[in-house]
């Protein structure tokens, strides 16, 4: 079985362009961390003055971007997932292979969580390894059963979960955090963030389930063919546009078409009913993202003015990691310290930063086969030097 990296002839150009799409998501959400936004008191008693723009904006990301962005980035990382044990299905050691990688991602998720708590690689390395022996089930009955996991794991884990949530308030936290990361003290940084990653642990105990149903549904959509065969499939695709719209829209919508003072609003069961559409939001919204992404791509014209995204996916896990240690250079106070900033400064600093990336990720993909941590990725998971038998022939071939 060859080792080297898939030739940008076999890759699949719209899957790293959505990838490079849902990057961009994941900048602009994880930007109201780093730049230190989220910490700020409601009163805005830090001194940001919002306009309503800025008030507009914090509604729009928070409503259509903030659980779409690690959805699409999920749901695709469970695509991946599938692609490579369908290239290794006939590799004897592929699946001690691909534990090893999920251990090095493992090991990459640890050391970027020591800088910012909000690291996602660490949950798609542990709950990826979960995938192999889900992969038995039928591509149909993995996507439900992810389906079901995303609503209605919370809904059943919540009574059991109260004496594990944390004593410490949210306003405290936040407050503490905000001190440290303002700060131009790297040991109270670092500090401050291990106890930050301990709080979220247990106050983002939904997470987990949250990630999993998505790689699972990822994994099955990558076992469908859907997206490898997108041209051929688009009477799915415009199905589920259509029916994840109007889910979402039912779930935004549902409470208010009761009239007011409604006893229904008060029963055990709509509170219940209303936990699981409030659940399925965010992955409702994500699919309907993933399926109007791939019916534009169809189009020749489009395609061209969307095609720059797939050099950023390519490299999504290099501009994973450089987006937060350029935001804490910026945005932190052992760093510039231009943090907090606006709902405006975030969108405008994310614009920045992601064609930035378009343009360093298009340059180096002209030279090199990968990405630099992308090649550190393979490089740690073999053992030894692939491709070309040493470090810079792996970067360099293409």
């Amino acid at each position: 079985m060859s080792d080297m990296p898939t030739p940008p002839s076999q890759r699949f150009e719209l899957i790293d362009a959505l990838r490079g799409f849902a990057l961009f998501g994941v900048l602009l959400v994880n930007l109201e961390s780093t730049t230190l936004y989220e910490f700020v008191p409601a009163d805005g008693t830090h001194g940001l003055l919002m306009t309503p723009l800025d008030r507009w904006l914090d509604g729009f990301i928070g409503i259509l971007v903030s659980g779409t962005s690690i959805t699409l980035f999920s749901l695709l990382f469970g695509v991946g997932f599938s692609l490579q044990m369908r290239r290794r299905q006939s590799d004897a050691q592929a699946v001690s292979r691909y534990l090893r990688r999920l251990l090095v991602l493992l090991v990459i998720g640890i050391v970027h969580a020591l800088l910012w708590w909000g690291d996602i690689l660490r949950y798609y390395a542990v709950l990826g390894a979960l995938l192999l022996p889900l992969q038995r089930l039928r591509v149909r009955t993995l996507a439900w059963v992810g389906a079901l996991v995303v609503v209605l794991a919370p809904l059943l884990l919540r009574p059991w979960l109260p004496a594990l949530l944390p004593t410490q308030s949210v306003s405290d936290s936040a407050a503490q955090s905000l001190a440290a990361f303002s700060g131009n003290d790297w040991g109270e940084m670092v500090r401050a963030n291990f106890e930050r990653v301990l709080h979220m642990l247990l106050a983002v105990w939904i997470l987990p389930t949250y990630v999993l149903g998505r790689l699972m549904i990822g994994a099955a959509l990558g076992r469908s063919g859907k997206l490898q065969q997108a041209s051929q499939e688009l009477p799915f695709w415009r199905r589920l546009l259509i029916i994840m719209l109007a889910l979402f829209a039912l779930a935004q919508l549902g409470p208010t078409l009761l009239p007011a003072g409604s006893s229904w609003l008060d029963t055990h069961v709509f509170k219940r009913l209303a936990l699981v559409f409030y659940q399925a939001q965010p992955l409702c919204l994500g699919l309907s993202y993933m399926a109007g992404f791939v019916l534009l791509y169809q189009h020749v014209g489009i395609r061209r003015r969307l095609a720059w995204l797939a050099p950023i996916g390519r490299m999504a896990l290099t501009n994973y990691l450089s987006q937060t240690v350029l935001a804490i250079a910026l945005f932190y106070g052992v760093g510039l310290g231009l943090g907090p900033v606006t709902p405006t400064a975030i969108v405008a600093s994310a614009l920045l930063i992601f064609a930035a990336q378009a343009i360093t990720s298009r340059w180096w993909l002209s030279h090199y086969s990968q990405g630099p941590v992308e090649w550190l990725w393979r490089r740690l998971t073999y053992g030894r030097a692939t491709h070309s038998g040493t470090p810079s022939g792996a970067l360099t071939d293409r």
